[in-house]
């Protein structure tokens, strides 16, 4: 960046300085002859405009004083009508009768319009405008004739003479002053656009090196390159990121620490039954073996939660989309709870008003349902008591699953739903289900682009809710009036 700016800048005055050349030096004396041509042209046409103006002589004066010119307005027998001589030894005043004849003539057969160009030592007759240059201090005299007939028939002959000075002299201190100016410029514009430079450069390289720094793993620096705006906004996002990220590696390391506890724990209790049931005689019960089902059963729990949550994350999971009752498939799910609510004392109630069908894929909602009862039989309060309420409102069926447990911190609530999160860092093996349950959860929402959430506070429990649009019930028909 800093050496492209450099010749960015470097270039831009080379090119500025090259038109300066070119204008003030190179094209000078053609721009000078093109605007002297200009104003004679110009004169012209305003005495051609006034011509039977009562002020004709005062206009000739200003225009002649103006422009530098000489002007001469004769009728058709010669005879001047106004005069302005401004030039010393004047073309036009000092003509004879027969030249002013012969521009007469050269007018006439040119439309009405002729000019031409002549130097001191010969005479350079033009049919045109065409701008030559003259030879090396050679003075230079345009002469303009136009010849207009009044609408009383009569003729006006209007003549100009402008003289062109030789520019060689100002070129020469152009040139001078322009190498110096060039010389001057050029070692300006190197020692701005290297401080420029390095002022820029300085805080995105401080930036990138700070950012190989991340790049290794070290989370906890701060990116404080300031300079201007968008560098301190670079920082900022930076500074978030690296936040993000330390978070991230934190969820990384206790997910791999959660999940070796988990796989371990049932791997030493089937591998401690079977040698106790290989070892030692008449440990070989129908308990013992349904020990080692259960924590078999849970590692497959465990691996199924890990292979759908890649596979919803990854998203290669389709949904398989239907029309069901979704109010039965809780009562349903809710049953399926008895064994445990007997045994364990847990309760889990449930509160609707009225019958509510949805279009999802039945199997997947059912896995949220579970979960997010799972979750609530795991933290509820020491009354064990579990809720499930569902309201109904413009169109959206609400599911709410509330526990009467510890509740969770505001702070605390974004983080639920990652994988193995724990407020108190003290891993808890879950009664019923894997750890890996609230992610699921949202996942599965997210690819139904259902709504959901968690409301908590500290102390009283939680709710964890999700929200489906609802499918019409269609009215039966009437029956026809006897």
């Amino acid at each position: 960046m800093k050496w492209k700016l450099l010749a960015t800048f470097v270039g831009f005055t080379a090119v500025m300085l090259a038109l300066l050349w070119l204008f003030q030096v190179v094209f000078l004396g053609r721009f000078y002859k093109a605007i002297k041509t200009l104003d004679i042209e110009s004169a012209a046409e305003s005495i051609v405009r006034n011509i039977n103006s009562s002020d004709l002589q005062t206009l000739t004066d200003n225009l002649a004083s103006r422009n530098d010119l000489c002007i001469l307005i004769l009728d058709s027998s010669c005879q001047q009508i106004a005069s302005a001589d401004t030039l010393p030894g004047c073309r036009i005043h000092n003509m004879r009768y027969q030249d002013l004849l012969r521009l007469y003539i050269l007018t006439q057969e040119n439309g009405g319009t002729y000019a031409e160009r002549v130097t001191e030592r010969a005479f350079q007759f033009t049919p045109t405008w065409e701008i030559r240059p003259a030879e090396d201090d050679q003075k230079e005299i345009l002469i303009l004739s136009r010849v207009i007939t009044l609408p009383t028939g009569e003729e006006r002959i209007i003549l100009l003479n402008s003289t062109i000075s030789p520019v060689d002299a100002t070129v020469r201190t152009l040139r001078v002053q322009l190498s110096m100016v060039t010389v001057l410029m050029i070692l300006l514009a190197l020692c701005i656009s290297l401080i420029l430079s390095r002022h820029l450069a300085k805080p995105i390289v401080k930036v990138n090196e700070t950012a190989k720094e991340l790049a290794r793993g070290k989370y906890d620096i701060v990116f404080d390159g300031g300079g201007y705006r968008e560098i301190s906004e670079l920082n900022q996002t930076l500074n978030y990121t690296a936040g993000e990220l330390s978070k991230v590696e934190g969820l990384r390391r206790e997910l791999l620490a959660n999940i070796s506890h988990d796989l371990r724990t049932p791997l030493t209790m089937i591998t401690g039954y079977a040698e106790m049931m290989r070892d030692i005689p008449g440990e070989n019960t129908p308990e013992n073996v349904q020990t080692i089902i259960d924590e078999a059963s849970r590692l497959t729990r465990l691996v199924n939660d890990l292979l759908d949550l890649s596979k919803l994350q990854a998203g290669v999971q389709k949904l398989t989309v239907s029309t069901f009752g979704l109010t039965q498939m809780i009562r349903d799910t809710i049953g399926r709870y008895a064994r445990m609510t007997g045994i364990d004392g847990y309760q889990i109630h449930f509160e609707s008003d009225q019958e509510v069908s949805v279009q999802a894929d039945e199997m997947k909602i059912s896995q949220v349902l579970y979960n997010l009862i799972n979750n609530a039989i795991n933290y509820t309060g020491p009354d064990k008591s579990v809720t499930v309420r569902q309201t109904v409102e413009d169109g959206w069926v609400k599911i709410e699953v509330i526990d009467t447990g510890e509740g969770i911190p505001a702070d605390k609530l974004p983080y639920v739903w990652e994988r193995y999160y724990k407020l108190d860092k003290t891993h808890k093996r879950a009664a019923v289900g894997t750890g890996l349950g609230l992610s699921i959860v949202k996942n599965v929402l997210e690819l139904h682009q259902a709504r959901y959430g968690v409301n908590s506070t500290v102390g009283q429990g939680s709710v964890f809710w999700f929200a489906l649009p609802i499918v019409p019930q269609e009215e039966p028909p009437l029956l026809p009036e006897k």
